[in-house]
């Protein structure tokens, strides 16, 4: 009983931390989830928080970062982060018609409504899915490439993701080798953190270098236009989400989110852009196409980035999803502490990811959702004028190097820089991201053994 209560505990407060932190997060546009969730994950889960709290921490960030970062997306007219991509048509538009805090209101509870139904769906499917797990395990080694290259060819880079799996791939492999003769162990957060941060490391060391740092100098704050308030009443500190939507609305949006929450290997970008196409061809008035498909992609994001975290895991245990190989990889993976065979999926049963995870939405929407609701002009105005996003890089650089030189000391950060300086590359000239990196990062330790004998 007494576990059970520090379990509740620790997934309360770790929950409250990950929705807090997350919805000033989804605030500064441009930060991307892997980028953000995964560091910050890894240091939950090497500060030895409990794996309840570990769980409710990812999914409370996770939901609470997909409601603000709706922010800036509908009222900046800039992306929160890569997810909140799919949004900026229809939020261009209803800002345009002068509606924007309608938009966000609509995207923010499509994104509560979402997860809510992601959870439960996502946990009942993973269940079923159990009952193979072992014949499933068996055939990791060689089914992984097949998923590496599925996922890297619905990426951005489509081909050119494909090819570049192998040379990553190769490269992964004899780095890793090297410093295992140097050091006497493997490392693993090094290379994961640097193919997370990737783009990061490209801009940070561009500035050292007088070809890119013309590139990258500001001579002044880039200006924002922002629209005014609505003078509506001031409503209830939780407003209620139901009345929001229309009917309309919620129903498209929980189809589209139960759906959605059945799948786990495509990108939850690509199928928000898809849904979202799907639904506007189904309604001809123009300012319910917008605000429907705008709900329906938000909810989007968050069902199919939930589904691709709690499917694989669990299932399988395994990072077989190209969100469950990004930001959710710590979740899998973050040595001493979790391993590919001793990770949440053998520390946790199928309840308990369930009670934790609603956990996590509940304290997301309880922190999250009114943030948004009612504070959502003051906070992207304080963001706009007073947050440095050089500062929020900065804070990351620290962490990540941090994080490298306790696994590895100096070899750390040598894989890291140079894993970060490739996979950001990769990134920026191909469109291969950080979820196709990391399955190459898989392939080269769980297949290449296996496949060279």
């Amino acid at each position: 009983m007494s576990a059970l209560l520090d379990s509740a505990l620790a997934a309360l407060l770790a929950g409250l931390g990950g929705a807090v932190v997350f919805s000033l997060l989804g605030l500064v546009s441009g930060t991307d989830e892997t980028a953000t969730l995964a560091p910050l994950t890894l240091a939950v889960v090497l500060l030895g928080v409990p794996p309840a709290g570990v769980l409710t921490f990812f999914i409370a960030g996770a939901t609470a970062k997909h409601m603000t970062h709706a922010v800036p997306t509908t009222l900046l007219g800039i992306p929160g982060d890569t997810m909140a991509i799919a949004l900026m048509d229809e939020a261009n538009a209803l800002r345009r018609l002068g509606v924007p805090h309608i938009a966000l209101r609509k995207a923010i509870t499509a994104a509560l409504l979402s997860a809510l139904i992601a959870v439960p769906v996502s946990v009942l499917a993973a269940s079923a899915l159990a009952s193979v797990a072992g014949p499933v395990k068996q055939v990791v080694p060689y089914l992984f490439p097949l998923i590496a290259i599925g996922i890297a060819y619905l990426s951005r880079g489509r081909w050119a993701s494909v090819l570049a799996l192998v040379p990553l791939t190769a490269m992964i492999t004899g780095l890793n080798s090297f410093v295992h003769e140097q050091t006497g162990k493997t490392l693993s957060i090094s290379f994961f953190v640097g193919l997370a941060i990737g783009p990061l490391i490209v801009d940070v060391v561009g500035l050292c270098s007088p070809v890119t740092r013309r590139a990258l100098r500001r001579d002044k704050r880039p200006a924002f236009w922002i629209a005014p308030e609505t003078g509506e009443p001031r409503r209830a500190s939780m407003p209620n989400p139901v009345s929001v939507l229309t009917r309309k609305e919620v129903t498209t949006v929980a189809t589209a989110a139960t759906a959605t929450s059945l799948t786990f290997v495509v990108s939850p970008l690509a199928m928000a852009i898809v849904v979202g196409e799907i639904v506007g061809s189904r309604v001809r008035q123009g300012y319910q196409r917008l605000t429907r498909v705008l709900s329906v992609r938000n909810g989007v994001t968050d069902s199919t980035y939930l589904a691709e975290t709690l499917i694989p895991l669990v299932a399988v245990g395994l990072p077989l999803s190209p969100i469950a190989a990004g930001a959710a990889a710590p979740l899998f993976n973050a040595p001493p502490v979790y391993t590919v065979d001793h990770n949440l999926h053998t520390l946790l049963t199928a309840p308990e990811f369930l009670v934790f995870g609603l956990l996590g939405v509940v304290l997301a929407g309880l922190i999250a959702y009114p943030l948004a609701m009612r504070y959502a002009r003051r906070a992207a105005l304080l963001v706009a004028r007073r947050l440095s996003h050089e500062a929020v890089i900065a804070a990351f650089t620290g962490l990540v190097l941090v994080v490298a030189l306790y696994e590895g000391g100096l070899w750390g950060v040598v894989v890291m820089l140079t894993v970060g300086l490739v996979g950001g590359t990769l990134n920026r000239a191909v469109g291969m991201h950080a979820g196709v990196q990391c399955m190459a990062y898989y392939v080269s330790v769980l297949s290449v053994p296996v496949l060279l004998g």
